[in-house]
């Protein structure tokens, strides 16, 4: 049987803008955010601290973080690549929890921190124990877990060692993410599964691209195998600067409308999801790729 409730991360503002060519001013970014928040969100991916000429759409990081509404029931997630990106998040104030990244192969680590993979494990215990000592949380995400731009296939083993390894720095949770889109459900649910065995004290989250088609299958995978938190982007939008071919993120929207409908409660409203997705593309000028927002309610609001 499945669970009966999830939680949702919303990643829209950072891996969501990331890699868009049009630059979105900081006070629509603080209006996402808010938006988010309207609509249910309480764990939100707000930023990323990393350098502004790699990543030029977050060269805004601390004007966002001191705009950020004050809430005690909100965690907001700075995306952290080092110690000195850590530092920057914590001295916001804003920043409850940093978000470290390892990346399970050494070429697309080199790629995306300049450095090899058991480097970017290092880099991510580093900044876990960072965000404790400032009395922050710290997460980890294992980046190319289900598949490699350079390399290929990503061995399970491979991807389970580091999950051990990243385990001893005693993270909050450890996310396995499908950076490039190429996972399928039966891989999804064996590689949860794996993790979840291997580190049975950590929780599991989810992080899946759509670029093949197979987002939402994983979704539903990976919650039938344990994870309990998935990240998703209102209007499914993403990408990654340094990872050849990845596209969109996981509608917020269209994983809601799937799980509530399935029963599996998320604490999101559809309706201002939609409504978000459809201000969303208004800024961005264009139809954001998120399916749900496309179509007629349903079931239709009753009438009056």
């Amino acid at each position: 049987m499945y669970t009966e409730s999830i939680e949702m991360v919303e990643v829209a503002p950072r891996d969501g803008l990331q890699n868009e060519k049009t630059m979105i001013s900081t006070a629509d970014k603080i209006a996402l955010v808010e938006r988010a928040i309207a609509a249910g969100a309480r764990r939100i991916e707000v930023t990323s601290f990393v350098n502004p000429k790699a990543v030029p759409q977050m060269a805004d990081a601390e004007a966002v973080c001191a705009g950020l509404p004050r809430r005690d029931d909100v965690t907001y997630i700075g995306l952290v690549m080092n110690a000195r990106g850590a530092a920057r998040a914590i001295e916001t104030g804003r920043i409850d929890q940093l978000g470290a990244v390892s990346v399970a192969t050494d070429t697309f680590a080199k790629a995306n921190q300049g450095q090899t993979s058991d480097g970017s494990v290092a880099a991510a215990s580093e900044i876990i124990a960072m965000a404790r000592q400032a009395g922050k949380t710290g997460q980890v995400t294992i980046a190319a877990a289900f598949g490699c731009p350079f390399e290929g296939e990503v061995s399970e083993d491979r991807v389970v060692a580091m999950a051990e390894a990243l385990a001893q720095a005693n993270p909050v949770e450890i996310g396995l993410a499908d950076t490039i889109g190429v996972a399928n459900p039966a891989h999804v649910a064996t590689l949860v599964a794996r993790v979840r065995a291997a580190v049975p004290a950590i929780p599991v989250r989810v992080h899946f691209h759509n670029t093949r088609g197979t987002g939402l299958a994983n979704v539903w995978a990976a919650i039938g195998a344990g994870a309990v938190t998935v990240d998703a982007a209102i209007g499914g939008l993403g990408g990654c600067p340094f990872a050849p071919g990845a596209a969109g993120n996981v509608s917020t929207e269209d994983v809601v409308y799937m799980l509530e409908r399935a029963g599996v409660r998320t604490g999101l409203d559809l309706a201002a999801l939609v409504a978000a997705n459809h201000w969303l593309g208004s800024v961005m000028d264009r139809t954001l790729p998120g399916m749900v927002a496309k179509a007629p309610p349903f079931p239709r609001p009753a009438q009056a």
